[in-house]
């Protein structure tokens, strides 16, 4: 008899401890459960491919190290970018400056919000024909961009370098048709920005944004004929909309974009062709 009452207590007091021992692992495996439920929160950004996705990739890691996981999806283009993002097929784009922004938003019937200013790309003349503005032509060919903000920048680059005298001195959306003086008679070609650098053999001046320079392996400083001032408005934002804009994400992202690690890199990768804006 007492060997099974002995009997009778070990079972009981296995028993017991495996359960304990379950208790334990169940305990540690919702520990761990915890720990893995700290999921990063992802958000897609749509960028012109040089710099604005050099600049994105820069803050990459350290958005990472806050727990937002960042996509970068290149456009080569001024439009596909803000029509994704007005209907939410990306979180916010990096590749453009307000006037253009305002432009846009006023002949699509669009709302975005430009969020914080990261840079400035000054516009520049380019030329493989010519290597001074004096060495310009009667007749000679102008290549400009097509859209509305763009072309009244090129065309206000041109004046401020004596060329050509605009019928608003400080007009943003101004057109070779509203040229008053041409003394030189320029004729203008006007094309969509991104073809600009593919034009330099056939027309005598092409005036093109800095990050299609860069992309066409254009050395804005050593290449330009000339460009516009370190001062320039034509900031380029990141843009969100309406409805994203105080999403933590959002912020964590803009608060990265004007970091101390942002303004280095811009800086020391590029060496004043383009310049901080904050």
């Amino acid at each position: 008899m007492k060997k099974i009452i002995l009997l009778i207590t070990l079972i009981l007091t296995l028993s017991f401890a495996l359960v304990g021992c379950t208790k334990a692992n169940t305990n540690e495996t919702n520990s761990n459960a915890g720990t893995n439920s700290n999921k990063m929160t992802k958000i897609v950004v749509g960028a012109s491919p040089n710099p604005h996705a050099e600049i994105l990739n820069v803050v990459k890691p350290i958005l990472a190290k806050e727990g937002v996981d960042l996509e970068i999806k290149e456009f080569t283009d001024y439009v596909t970018p803000n029509t994704a993002l007005n209907d939410k097929q990306i979180d916010a784009n990096f590749f453009q400056h307000v006037p253009y922004l305002e432009d846009f938003e006023k002949k699509n019937n669009m709302k975005l919000v430009p969020l914080v200013k990261v840079h400035v790309e000054p516009m520049g003349a380019y030329s493989k024909k010519i290597k001074s503005k004096d060495e310009i032509k009667d007749g000679a060919t102008v290549a400009v961009p097509n859209d509305a903000t763009n072309e009244g920048r090129a065309l206000l680059l041109l004046q401020k370098q004596g060329l050509i005298k605009l019928k608003d001195p400080n007009g943003l959306t101004q057109t070779p048709r509203d040229i008053v003086y041409n003394p030189k008679h320029l004729k203008f070609v006007e094309l969509e920005a991104p073809q600009l650098p593919r034009t330099l053999q056939d027309v005598d001046l092409a005036i093109i944004n800095t990050n299609f320079a860069l992309e066409a392996n254009l050395n804005p400083l050593k290449d330009a004929i000339f460009m516009e001032d370190k001062d320039s408005p034509y900031a380029n934002v990141l843009v969100v909309r309406p409805d994203n804009q105080n999403d933590p994400a959002i912020q964590k992202l803009a608060k990265a974009l004007n970091s101390e690690e942002v303004k280095k890199f811009i800086e020391d990768k590029y060496k004043g062709a383009i310049v901080p804006a904050f």
